[in-house]
């Protein structure tokens, strides 16, 4: 659906989605087989948001914000998270100086722009809760002092679904914080095998000069793409929409006994930003300043997956929150 005004984003005219979308494409070459996660990375950089990925180790979730980050003007800090793990180790803390009597600030590793949050789930509850107080309020308080973060702050946290034991699962309300929860599968075959040939071809020192050289954009480009994300256009029915689809999981009684039955708690006012925000980064980067029902069903699951609380009776049957979501995308009348 677009506006009468409504035109194209054209990258011949747009240096600043021209940018962008050479970062994507490069990125797709680094990355095989996960456009998913590409684009959804991209999203959260526009959308000034974080991230929250499952997924089996190797499938280059660590590679994904790593080159990301490698193709801007930041700083990359990957933090490995263990039970042992204790606050201080995120958010730094203050170290006595004996040479003037006086203690001294040492930042920790949340202080970059880009973090990679390696098995969230394995840190103790006090340890996810500084690193989601960092994502929500961007600045750390140690004592009476308060820290600013950097302007450019992307957490990508990720979980490992195959191993539970010794885990500590992040509690709804933080689970809340993130934009997006995204769930990363195995590649195909065919891209398994490009996958072969691009680690024959890194490992091989002689050749790496045949890769495709990195672009590396400024962080004001990315600013100015925030802005222009901004301003993409969202139609009133389409505005409707996105707040029918988050009251359908807070009144699911309405669409149907079965849903009712299903679904325990919905989706805070945080899912419909979160929903607004995307699906107008979503329709950006596909080079349009107007928002269509295809951009919000793009990102509708990802931004809804974590923030819909399950009944038992639904766990009892096995129902997940992708087969609530598609029921629910089923039932409500797309403008």
């Amino acid at each position: 659906m677009s506006d009468t005004n409504s035109t194209v984003v054209n990258p011949a005219t747009n240096s600043t989605l021209a940018s962008i979308l050479k970062v994507q494409t490069y990125l797709q070459t680094k990355i095989i087989g996960q456009p998913k996660l590409i684009l959804r990375l991209l999203i959260a950089a526009l959308s000034d948001g974080h991230l929250l990925v499952e997924g089996a180790p190797g499938l280059a979730k660590t590679k994904a914000i790593k080159e990301l980050a490698e193709c801007v003007e930041g700083n990359f800090q990957r933090i490995q998270f263990t039970p042992d793990l204790l606050p201080a180790d995120l958010t730094g803390t203050d170290i006595y100086r004996s040479q003037t009597g006086s203690f001294e600030f040492q930042p920790g590793p949340i202080f970059h722009s880009l973090i990679l949050a390696d098995e969230i789930n394995r840190a103790p509850a006090k340890v996810q809760s500084a690193l989601l107080e960092a994502m929500a309020e961007r600045q750390v308080t140690i004592g009476q002092n308060t820290y600013s973060l950097p302007k450019l702050f992307l957490v990508m946290a990720t979980q490992n679904p195959i191993e539970q034991e010794g885990t500590y699962p992040l509690p709804e309300a933080q689970l809340d914080r993130f934009l997006m929860y995204v769930c990363v599968n195995y590649p195909q075959a065919a891209h398994e095998q490009e996958i072969l040939k691009l680690a024959r071809l890194e490992a091989n020192e002689e050749l790496l000069v045949q890769q495709p050289s990195r672009p590396v954009i400024s962080q004001a480009i990315i600013f100015n793409a925030r802005q222009q994300v901004l301003n993409v256009h969202l139609s009133e029915p389409l505005e409707k929409y996105i707040v029918e689809l988050v009251m359908v999981t807070r009144q699911p009684e309405k669409y149907g006994d079965d849903l009712a039955s299903w679904i325990q708690y919905g989706a805070s006012p945080r899912a419909t930003i979160a929903l607004d925000r995307t699906a107008k980064s979503c329709a950006w980067l596909k080079g349009r300043d107007y928002v269509m029902p295809e951009d919000i069903h793009e990102v509708v699951l990802d931004v809804l997956r974590h923030r819909i609380i399950l009944s038992f009776s639904a766990q009892s049957q096995a129902i997940t929150s992708e087969h609530v979501m598609n029921e629910i995308l089923s039932r409500v009348v797309v403008p």
